[in-house]
């Protein structure tokens, strides 16, 4: 029962936490999760965007669409197999990014003991 206990106080700390994130970032912890992902590669396929995530496929390609719409990524296909999508930061994405790095959004204390 503690066990239980703790995980549902973690879990309200990030909820908290994502609803101060998204109010003044205007993303989503998984849209920022996908910017992270993208920071340090030249490219990354849906598939492999949901594998780092750690989200479905199904889920990723929504993460994908709304980061596209915010003009945060831009979409190439593959060079060998044209059916193949690649998703990368776009300019706007890598400014944004470095807005998260200092991130200005009070941490839970639950949650900083987990840092």
């Amino acid at each position: 029962m503690e066990s239980f206990c703790k995980i549902r106080d973690i879990y309200r700390a990030i909820t908290d936490f994502e609803t101060r994130f998204e109010k003044h970032y205007g993303l989503g912890l998984n849209e920022g999760s996908l910017l992270c992902a993208l920071r340090d590669v030249p490219r990354l396929s849906s598939g492999e965007i949901a594998r780092q995530l750690g989200i479905t496929q199904s889920n990723a390609s929504k993460v994908i669409r709304s980061a596209e719409k915010k003009g945060l990524i831009q979409r190439s296909l593959g060079s060998d197999d044209k059916r193949q999508m690649y998703f990368s930061l776009s300019a706007e994405g890598r400014t944004c990014l470095g807005r998260l790095q200092c991130c200005d959004i009070e941490i839970p204390e639950v949650l900083k003991q987990l840092m």
